[in-house]
């Protein structure tokens, strides 16, 4: 499976967009400073995803997201009205 997520961080409330197939180490990744565009915004707290079987799909979903157009914003829009904390991933143990 290919995943395109949505980080928010803890410290500055921004979302950050991004795709992978191990959503659980690229969690731990960008929280424990490895990723250079996220490295000063940690800690960071899953908040969205969405599978996929290619990784063209997730590429092509992450590419039309990190667009900010009206997929993001109605995304966006779904995410602020969901109820905070449900659900979301914290730490990768």
């Amino acid at each position: 499976m290919f995943y395109v997520y949505i980080l928010q961080s803890e410290k500055d409330n921004k979302f950050y967009i991004g795709s992978t197939n191990n959503l659980r180490k690229r969690l731990k990744k960008h929280n424990d400073g490895n990723v250079f565009s996220t490295k000063s915004r940690r800690p960071f707290i899953l908040i969205y995803y969405e599978a996929f079987l290619s990784e063209k799909d997730a590429r092509e979903r992450e590419k039309q997201l990190k667009h900010f157009g009206k997929a993001y914003q109605e995304l966006k829009k779904r995410i602020e009205n969901s109820s905070k904390g449900a659900g979301f991933i914290k730490n990768a143990a």
